[in-house]
C-alpha cells in the first residue's frame, strides 16, 4: 500500500488517482441510470458502454456539491461551512429539482424554515438511505490515506440530510475512498468502510450478510441473486439495501473497474448510486487508465437536473481542485 506521503511526493500521480475517482463516480451515476432505462434495456439489453445519452443524476451533481463545499472552505469542513454551501448552490439557485432523492428535498424543506443541522438530518423523511454515500468521495480524495479523518468529516457533512445508516453509510464510503486512493486491497478497502458501521445496526447486520454471502461465493454470478432478494426493502436507496450490495459488487470483482461497472451498472434498483460508488471506488484505486477511452469526456460535464449550478462545472477541473488538498 502507498502512503499519504507517496502521494504528497508525487503530485501527478495524486491527481490521476484523485481524477479517476471522481470520473469514475460520474461514469457509474450515467451508466447506473442508462442500465436500468427501459428504452436502452429495449434497445440494446443491458449496459455495456457509456453512449453520447449518458447524463448525469443528483449522485454526480451532489458530489460535486462536495466538491464546492470543499474548495471553497479551503478543505477546513465546518457545520456553518456545510450550510453556507446548501445555501449558495441549493436555497439561493432555486432548490433542489428533478432526481433527487427524498431526504434531499426534505433538508432542503428544513433549512427553509430555519433548522439546522444535526436537527435538518434527524427530522428528516428518509434519512437512512444512501443519497449521503453517493455523494461523499471528494472527502475521500483529500482524505487520501486518512480514512478516520475522512470519517469524522463525513459525519459533518452528512449529518445535514441524514441521520443514523445514513451518516454511517457516508463515513464507511469515504473512509474507503481514503484507503482506495494508496492502493489498497479490495479487502483493506472494505475493512475501511465497515469501521465506521455499527455492528448492531440494520447497515452493520446487513453488511454482515452481504460478506458472508461473498465468502460462499466463488463468483458474483453466485450472489447475484442473493444480494438482490435478501436485501429489498420496499423502497429502494435504503443505505441498508444499497451499501451491501455494492460492496459486494466490488468485492467479487476484485475492484476491476469495467467489470464493477457492468455488474453494478445492471443492477436494477438504485443502480446509478451503486455503480457510482462502485466507480469511485474502482478509479481511486486504479486511476484514469482503468476507465476506458472516452467515457470521462462524456460525463465532465454535468447536465445539472438536479442542482442548477453543476451546468457551468468541470468534473475534471474540480478534480484538479481536491488533489491540490492532498498535501
Amino acid at each position: 500500500m502507498l502512503t499519504r506521503q507517496d502521494l504528497i511526493d508525487n503530485p501527478a500521480l495524486a491527481l490521476d488517482k484523485s481524477t479517476a475517482a471522481l470520473i469514475g463516480l460520474a461514469v457509474g451515476d450515467a451508466l447506473g441510470d442508462l442500465g436500468r432505462s427501459q428504452e436502452h434495456r429495449a434497445r440494446y439489453g443491458i449496459a455495456t458502454n457509456l453512449t453520447d445519452s449518458a447524463k448525469s443524476t443528483d449522485d454526480t451533481e451532489f458530489a460535486l456539491l462536495t466538491a464546492r463545499m470543499l474548495l471553497d472552505c479551503n478543505g477546513n469542513l465546518t457545520r456553518d461551512a456545510v450550510f453556507q454551501a446548501w445555501k449558495k448552490y441549493i436555497l439561493d439557485e432555486g432548490g433542489v429539482f428533478a432526481r433527487a432523492g427524498r431526504p434531499l428535498y426534505g433538508a432542503v424543506a428544513n433549512l427553509q424554515r430555519g433548522m439546522r443541522a444535526p436537527l435538518s438530518g434527524q427530522d428528516n423523511v428518509g434519512n437512512d438511505d444512501d443519497g449521503s454515500a453517493m455523494r461523499i468521495t471528494p472527502i475521500g480524495i483529500i482524505c487520501a490515506g486518512e480514512p478516520e479523518r475522512a470519517a469524522k468529516m463525513a459525519e459533518i457533512e452528512a449529518e445535514i440530510s441524514h441521520y443514523g445508516d445514513g451518516i454511517s453509510a457516508s463515513q464507511a464510503v469515504a473512509a474507503s475512498v481514503a484507503v482506495a486512493l494508496v492502493n489498497g486491497t479490495t479487502e483493506e478497502i472494505i475493512a475501511a468502510g465497515r469501521e465506521y458501521i455499527p455492528a448492531d445496526s440494520w447497515l452493520g447486520r446487513s453488511m454482515q450478510r452481504a460478506m458472508d454471502l461473498c465468502d460462499e461465493a466463488e463468483s458474483v454470478e453466485d450472489i447475484w441473486e442473493p444480494i438482490h432478494t435478501q436485501f429489498w426493502t420496499p423502497s429502494h436507496a435504503t443505505a441498508a439495501e444499497a451499501i451491501p450490495q455494492l460492496y459486494a459488487i466490488f468485492r467479487m470483482t476484485d475492484g476491476d473497474f469495467r467489470k464493477g461497472q457492468f455488474w453494478a451498472s445492471n443492477f436494477g434498483r438504485d443502480a446509478d448510486t451503486i455503480a457510482a460508488v462502485v466507480g469511485a471506488l474502482s478509479g481511486a484505486k486504479h486511476g484514469m487508465d482503468a476507465i476506458p477511452e472516452g467515457w470521462a469526456d462524456i460525463v465532465r460535464k454535468p447536465s445539472g437536473v438536479a442542482l442548477k449550478f453543476t451546468a457551468n462545472e468541470d468534473v475534471v477541473e474540480l478534480a484538479k481542485g481536491l488533489a491540490a488538498f492532498i498535501r
